[in-house]
């Protein structure tokens, strides 16, 4: 079967012929009809050859098709259900320690999968099982996002539009620092009340005027002391975003202020994101792709040329 890996030494993917997976005790096989793409990918390439356990690696870690094979074990699933995969469950993580699903099938564990809702578009059931699931998962659990609170979030891009959109749902009033303009009528459009070009204009913004309750940094572009210089005493940062592997705080900012990682989530939060998704509630913006051009699509996400998600279909 095809799959896009990664070989090493930080060499842009590679699209390989390998043998099919058999799936083991409480694994299931899955044949994938959607990969969203990911910035966590092209990181993966930059800084993954430390922590793969074995290379070539098959990438892809944002997954919805079909089960074609049942392990011993498994039980609550059948073949020829439709599914997405939670990323950060059971089974190490896919693309990074794991085979993930930048390939015609996938071996997952079957207490990481979750039903697609009849209905529901299949590109959207994959970019929820990551960008979907760690947004919320960031915003309303680990942020606690809530009706009356002032919140921020840094970067409209494939996870803070679904974030963003999800504390608007919650009653939040939300404000965006986004540096790409022509993305801010999309923003204004999921509910948000202002935008900013850098999270800095925060402490100075007429509108604003800094004081969040909660800033969820889904860029992590060195953007992590804007973030906690917008917040008020008492507020919390929320880090999800991994643009750069390192970033410097000033001491005294953090003093007063509660800075937290935010890392995937769980089934049930793909399951609540499934279900807004499907009423029409979040409505992420997403470009689909053919498979021959993951390769060239991670490329774009590396030079920052995409908007919202990209996700490969095929298989269909």
């Amino acid at each position: 079967m095809r799959a896009w890996q990664y070989m090493g030494n930080r060499a842009p993917i590679r699209l390989n012929e390998i043998p099919e997976p058999e799936p083991g005790p409480n694994q299931v096989l899955v044949e994938v009809r959607a990969a969203g793409l990911c910035h966590s990918d092209v990181m993966y390439m930059t800084e993954g050859d430390r922590a793969m356990p074995f290379l070539p690696m098959t990438q892809g870690h944002e997954n919805a098709g079909v089960i074609s094979g049942l392990g011993t074990g498994v039980t609550g699933f059948e073949i020829g259900e439709v599914v997405g995969i939670c990323p950060s469950g059971v089974q190490p993580p896919m693309g990074m320690f794991t085979p993930g699903g930048f390939a015609d099938k996938v071996i997952t564990d079957y207490r990481d999968l979750v039903r697609v809702p009849e209905g529901l578009n299949l590109s959207l059931a994959a970019l929820a099982t990551d960008a979907g699931m760690t947004s919320y998962h960031a915003m309303i659990e680990t942020g606690g996002a809530k009706a009356g609170m002032k919140v921020g979030v840094i970067g409209f891009g494939g996870l803070g539009q679904v974030g963003a959109r999800a504390a608007v749902l919650a009653g939040a009033q939300v404000h965006v620092a986004e540096v790409k303009r022509e993305i801010w009528p999309i923003a204004e459009a999921a509910g948000v009340l202002s935008c900013v070009d850098d999270a800095a204009e925060w402490e100075t913004d007429p509108l604003t005027g800094g004081d969040f309750d909660l800033v969820v940094d889904y860029a992590g572009f060195d953007t992590t002391q804007k973030a906690l210089r917008a917040v008020k005493r008492g507020g919390k940062v929320v880090q999800v975003g991994l643009g750069r592997p390192e970033f410097t705080i000033n001491t005294p900012t953090i003093l007063g202020r509660t800075l937290e990682g935010s890392l995937g989530g769980t089934v049930e939060d793909i399951e609540q994101v499934y279900a807004l998704m499907l009423r029409g509630e979040i409505t992420p913006v997403y470009t689909e792709i053919g498979f021959d051009e993951i390769g060239a699509g991670l490329a774009k996400l590396a030079a920052n040329e995409v908007t919202g998600r990209l996700v490969a279909r095929f298989g269909d």
